[in-house]
């Protein structure tokens, strides 16, 4: 099988979502942002131009901003893992790197944001 080298980006997905480990951040929602690189063969639809031979990201987005509004995940890291592994489940799939970014860390030091990158693969 020929590596896969094609990709669906979606960046900048703004959710707020209860997330986090310390006490005041989980009496309050905050800003996420996801950035989703999807890794696809996309020959069959650049060919003949079917949604249905494509990932349809409007349904990804979706789906991974309910999964950030309703999470009771404390750490990024398992969000970020939940959220591949919604992507995964997509048919044609075969790898998503997620990003997943806290925008206003609750740190003491001036930091513009923290995130989380994790790369999965779809078992063979």
């Amino acid at each position: 099988m020929a590596s896969v080298t094609d990709h669906i980006l979606i960046t900048g997905l703004r959710v707020v979502s209860v997330i986090g480990v310390l006490e005041h951040e989980r009496q309050a929602a905050q800003p996420l942002r996801v950035d989703i690189d999807i890794h696809v063969d996309l020959n069959d639809a650049g060919r003949s131009d079917d949604l249905s031979q494509t990932v349809h990201y409007g349904e990804v987005s979706m789906q991974i901003a309910e999964v950030a509004r309703t999470t009771s995940d404390l750490l990024l890291e398992r969000l970020a893992q939940r959220m591949a592994e919604v992507v995964l489940q997509f048919s044609g799939v075969r790898g998503v790197d997620v990003t997943l970014t806290k925008l206003r860390p609750p740190i003491p030091e001036d930091v513009e944001s923290s995130a989380v990158r994790l790369l999965r693969f779809r078992a063979t």
